[in-house]
C-alpha cells in the first residue's frame, strides 16, 4: 500500500511539472499571449524615392531594402512604381532592389513599402561573421596618432566587448590631440566611425558599419549608423557617438556597409523620405501570419495547426475536462448527488445550442414528460430494451413538435433544441425513474436539481472566453487537471453537505 502511495505521488508530481513546463516553454520562450486580447506591433513602413531622370539616358535605379533575416519578419513587401522593372538582389548580406527603365523623363517618384512584425518565434536564428581582419595600411603622423591611441586602449580593456567601446569613446574625445589628427577637422558620424574601424584593424578587430531605422511613427527621420562586430556566437551592436553596446529594441537594420542608401544612373537629386506608422493586431493571429511567412512554424504542432472546423470542435473538447473537474468537485468535495459524472458534462455541452435559460426549461419538461411516459409503461411490464426504445422514439417526436412549435411561434431559439442527445436524455430520464422506484420521488428530485444545477455551473465555467482561449492555447494545462483528479481520487475525508448532516451529532455529544 505503501509503495501505491509513492507510486501514485511521483505521477500526480510528473504530470503536474510536465503540464507546467510546456505551458511555461510557449509563454516566456515562444511568447504566446496568455490572453486573447493580446496585441502585437504591426509597422508599416514607406520608402519614398525622388530623382529628375535625364531625357535620353537609361534609368537605373538601385536602393538598400531590409534583409529581415534576425528579428523582424516581412508580412508584406511591394514596390510601387510606373513602367519600370525591379529585380530584388542579395548582395554580401544585404538586399538591394533595382529598378529599371528605358526611357524617363523629368521628375520621377517610386515608392518601396513594407509590412513588418517582430519576429514571433523564441528560436534564436544562427548568424555568422567575421572574428580576425586585416590592418588598414596608414602611414606616417597618422600612424603615429593611432597607435597612440591605442596604448590606452588597451590598458583599459579585457575583452572584444570593452575594446570596441572604448576605441569609440577615445574617438569621441575632440580635446586629444590624436584625435584632431585622425579627425582632421571633420567631426561627422561617419568619419569617427572610419577612425574608429582604423583603429580596431590594427589590432585585427572587425568591424563593420550598420544604417538603421528606428520604429517610431509619424517622424520623419534618415537612417542611422551604428558599429558591430561578432564575437564568434553573436553581433555585438555599439552606438559610434557614446561607445554604448546593445542595439536598441526598435531599430530596423536597413542595410550594412560603406555604400549609399541610393544609387541613380540617369538621373540626378536623388532623395529617399521616410514615413512609418504603426498598427496593432491580434497577437495569435499575428503569429499565424509571422508562421506562414518564416519557415519557423512554431504553431504548426499546436491545436492552431489544424482547419479552422476541427478548431472550432477542439475547443469543445478541450473543455470536457473542465466540466468533468467541476462535477467532481461539486460531488467529491461538496457531496452534491447527481446523475453521474459524465451526464451533467453532456447536459451542459448541450447547453451550448440552446443557451442556458432555454436549455433548463427543455430539459425540465422533456425530462418529466418522460418520467410520466417511463411510469405508464411500467405498468405494461415491458422489458428494459423495449421500453427505453419507446422513450427514445418519445423524445425524438416530442423534440420535434417542440421545435415545430417553436418556429411556429417564431421562437428561433427552439429549433436548436434538435441538437440536444437525445441518447442521454433518455438515459437521464430512465435512471431518474429507477432511482424514483428504489429510493423514492423525493430522492429523485434531489438528484435531479443536483444533476441540473451542476450542468448548469459546468456550462457556465465552461463557456468562459478567456478559460476556453488559455485551455485551447495551452492543452498542456489539462496535465495538471488529470494530475489533481489523481489527487482527488485518495481523498477520503468529508463532504460539506455531510457537515451539515452530522452537525446534530456534535450537539448530541456537547
Amino acid at each position: 500500500m505503501r509503495s501505491l502511495t509513492m507510486h501514485l505521488k511521483i505521477l500526480i508530481a510528473v504530470l503536474v511539472v510536465l503540464g507546467i513546463s510546456v505551458t511555461a516553454y510557449q509563454i516566456f520562450v515562444l511568447g504566446i499571449p496568455v490572453t486573447e486580447d493580446a496585441t502585437d506591433d504591426l509597422w508599416n513602413i514607406d520608402a519614398k524615392v525622388e530623382f529628375v531622370a535625364n531625357a535620353k539616358d537609361p534609368v537605373k535605379v538601385q536602393m538598400f531594402v531590409p534583409p529581415l533575416s534576425r528579428d523582424f519578419v516581412s508580412l508584406n513587401e511591394s514596390f510601387i512604381s510606373n513602367n519600370y522593372g525591379v529585380s530584388v538582389n542579395r548582395i554580401d548580406g544585404n538586399r538591394k532592389v533595382t529598378w529599371s527603365a528605358r526611357r524617363a523623363k523629368g521628375n520621377q517618384t517610386l515608392y518601396y513599402r513594407l509590412v513588418l512584425t517582430k519576429r514571433y518565434s523564441g528560436e534564436k536564428l544562427k548568424v555568422k561573421g567575421p572574428t580576425f581582419r586585416d590592418s588598414i595600411a596608414v602611414e606616417g603622423p597618422e600612424k603615429i596618432a593611432a597607435e597612440a591611441l591605442l596604448a590606452p586602449i588597451r590598458q583599459h580593456s579585457a575583452d572584444v566587448e570593452t575594446f570596441i567601446s572604448e576605441a569609440i569613446k577615445r574617438t569621441n574625445n575632440l580635446n586629444d590631440d590624436n584625435v584632431k589628427l585622425l579627425l582632421a577637422g571633420d567631426p561627422s558620424t561617419p568619419h569617427k566611425a572610419k577612425i574608429v574601424e582604423l583603429l580596431l584593424s590594427i589590432a585585427h578587430v572587425p568591424v563593420e558599419k550598420v544604417h538603421t531605422l528606428r520604429l517610431v511613427a509619424d517622424q520623419p527621420q534618415t537612417p542611422e549608423l551604428w558599429l558591430r562586430s561578432f564575437n564568434g556566437n553573436d553581433w555585438l551592436y555599439f552606438n559610434p557617438e557614446t561607445g554604448e553596446q546593445g542595439l536598441p529594441s526598435d531599430r530596423l537594420l536597413w542595410w550594412t556597409g560603406d555604400e549609399n542608401l541610393i544609387t541613380v544612373d540617369g538621373g540626378k537629386k536623388a532623395a529617399v523620405t521616410f514615413s512609418l506608422n504603426n498598427s496593432e493586431m491580434n497577437a495569435i493571429r499575428l503569429a499565424k501570419l509571422t508562421d506562414e511567412n518564416t519557415d519557423a512554424n512554431f504553431l504548426e504542432y499546436s491545436l492552431y495547426g489544424l482547419p479552422l472546423q476541427t478548431q472550432q470542435t477542439f475547443m469543445i473538447m478541450v473543455m470536457i475536462p473542465i466540466g468533468v473537474l467541476v462535477i467532481l468537485i461539486l460531488r467529491n468535495l461538496i457531496g452534491l448527488q447527481t446523475l453521474g459524472t459524465f451526464t451533467p458534462v453532456l447536459i451542459a455541452l448541450a447547453f451550448r445550442e440552446t443557451q442556458l435559460g432555454f436549455g433548463i426549461v427543455l430539459f425540465t419538461v422533456i425530462t418529466a414528460l418522460g418520467l410520466s411516459l417511463r411510469s405508464y409503461l411500467e405498468h405494461l411490464k415491458l422489458q428494459m430494451l423495449p421500453r427505453l426504445s419507446v422513450v427514445l422514439t418519445f423524445v425524438v417526436v416530442l423534440i420535434a413538435a417542440i421545435s415545430l412549435f417553436s418556429h411556429k411561434l417564431g421562437l428561433e431559439r427552439g429549433l436548436s433544441v434538435a441538437l440536444f442527445p437525445m441518447v442521454i436524455l433518455t438515459m437521464t430520464i430512465e435512471r431518474l425513474s429507477i432511482t424514483w422506484e428504489e429510493r423514492g420521488g423525493g430522492h429523485a428530485m434531489k438528484v435531479a436539481i443536483g444533476t441540473l444545477f451542476a450542468a448548469s455551473l459546468a456550462h457556465i465555467i465552461m463557456s468562459v472566453p478567456e478559460l476556453i482561449y488559455f485551455v485551447f492555447t495551452f492543452p498542456a494545462i489539462l496535465l495538471i487537471l488529470v494530475g489533481f483528479m489523481l489527487a482527488m481520487g485518495r481523498y477520503r475525508g468529508y463532504r460539506l453537505t455531510e457537515l451539515v448532516r452530522f452537525k446534530a451529532f456534535l450537539k448530541a455529544d456537547s
